[in-house]
């Protein structure tokens, strides 16, 4: 009982103390203030990636729409290639990067399997028809981004915590001849 009462001056006058305020309130605010500033970062560098990786495949795609890829036998090694080397800067691509190039007889009849299960793992079911003067041809790369934050992971697509990047482009080949 008299350490109790003992205790009682003390509680009143921590109670009544200022100094260190400050540095408790920062310590409430800051866990959410950086897991927010990391987030918003995360989901930047996602969009950049994004933006990137189109750019890069328009560019790519440019040398089907126009036949260089027809007329120099370009195989999909090679074209990946061509991606890769515009998006260098920002992603490696390893692994990460998928192109998946279909023809169809007009924009109508797109139509796509899907790249992901409902296990969330990716389904490479990748192909590589670049066509011939006048078919219409889709693009499309899939690449596997890392997630940087816990806060941004848990709204990947794909079960091993990357988000899935998905980007296409759509096209009817120019007219052009391949010579023999």
């Amino acid at each position: 009982m008299k350490s109790l009462i003992k205790l009682i001056p003390f509680l009143r006058r921590f109670k009544r103390a200022q100094k260190g305020s400050t540095a408790v309130e920062f310590a409430i605010v800051a866990l959410p203030f950086f897991s927010l500033m990391f987030a918003i970062f995360d989901v930047s560098l996602v969009y950049f990636a994004t933006s990137a990786l189109e750019n890069g495949v328009a560019s790519a795609a440019r040398e089907i729409r126009t036949g260089q890829a027809q007329i120099n036998n370009l195989t999909s090694v090679q074209f990946r290639d061509l991606v890769c080397a515009r998006i260098a800067p920002l992603m490696s691509c390893g692994n990460n990067l998928v192109i998946d190039i279909r023809k169809f007889t007009n924009f109508g009849s797109i139509t796509f399997p899907v790249a992901v299960d409902a296990n969330g793992n990716f389904t490479n079911n990748a192909q590589y028809q670049i066509g011939v003067a006048g078919d219409v041809i889709v693009v499309r790369a899939y690449y596997s981004w890392p997630m940087l934050t816990p806060v941004g992971s848990r709204y990947v697509t794909m079960a091993n915590g990357k988000r899935l990047l998905t980007v296409s482009a759509a096209f009817r080949n120019e007219p052009f001849v391949v010579q023999p």
